[in-house]
């Protein structure tokens, strides 16, 4: 009998009326009642470092692939039996684990809901954005997912961070650039046109310049999407400014690369059909 055996696991209405817990200690309480605890124990040990290195290397891997599994199965009001392992995971050695997790930290964002994630996901989040490329890039193909779900004065702090994604730890790392010019597509809905002139701007302009060809191609789609955003905008000026800024940029550029970049962004969607006709 299931219930025999697992004793231990209170219901809900169990935690609240028992005044033993204080708030600390129900905080990191691992007790659920959503599947049987010695599986969910279970689960969690096999996350302890010292296991890896005895057992299995890979084990941590796998135990943060099926994380947000996890937390999806047991919900977000038992969390706290999940947060501690998920910060050892995010700070694992291998960054392997790392990088998993920053595959998947937008689909536990979701299941979490807005306020754990302003809690307990950002500073993950953040110290992943700092990580080796072959981690931050899992933030960045995601980048716009996991933005969309913080509040807006949340949102706009990482727009002094964008910049640092043109530097990567291996300059051949063009995917990486490029995937940023994706990301900034997308991200151009999420933020005002002040935003997007004053920082989404000089980054598409520096990938316009880019010196693989695959990354300007998605570049001029980004600037052309950019000149729409702003031109549908209630402040106009905004737009003007940023087609004098490609007139004289690329138009006016003594170089017949810059001309013909400039001639590419107005092809991506007939640019000046969509303004002037």
């Amino acid at each position: 009998n299931i219930d025999s055996t697992l004793h231990y696991i209170h219901n809900d209405s169990d935690l609240s009326t028992n005044s033993s817990f204080s708030p600390e200690e129900e905080r990191k309480s691992k007790v659920q009642d959503v599947v049987p605890q010695a599986l969910l124990d279970q689960y969690l040990s096999m996350t302890d470092p010292s296991r890896a290195q005895t057992v299995d290397t890979e084990i941590a891997k796998h135990c943060a692939y099926s994380l947000p599994g996890v937390a999806l199965t047991l919900g977000r009001q038992n969390w706290h039996c999940l947060k501690d392992t998920y910060e050892t995971l995010a700070s694992d050695m291998q960054w392997k684990v790392r990088r998993t997790l920053a595959f998947s930290i937008h689909e536990l964002a979701v299941i979490l809901g807005d306020q754990l994630t302003a809690g307990d996901l950002v500073p993950v989040f953040n110290g992943f954005l700092k990580d080796l490329d072959e981690v931050r890039i899992g933030v960045l193909k995601h980048l716009h997912d996991f933005l969309k779900l913080l509040h807006l004065d949340k949102r706009r702090e990482y727009l002094y961070q964008l910049q640092e994604f043109l530097v990567t730890d291996n300059s051949r790392n063009w995917r990486f650039r490029a995937e940023l010019a994706e990301q900034l597509i997308l991200l151009l809905d999420l933020y005002s046109a002040r935003d997007i002139y004053d920082y989404l701007r000089p980054i598409a302009f520096s990938l316009c310049a880019d010196k693989v060809s695959s990354v300007r191609w998605i570049s001029y789609k980004l600037v052309s999407e950019m000149v729409k955003k702003l031109y549908l905008a209630s402040t106009s000026t905004f737009v003007v400014d940023l087609m004098n800024e490609l007139v004289e940029k690329f138009c006016r550029c003594r170089k017949w690369s810059g001309r013909q970049t400039f001639v590419f962004i107005c092809q991506v969607k007939c640019l000046f059909v969509h303004l002037f006709w």
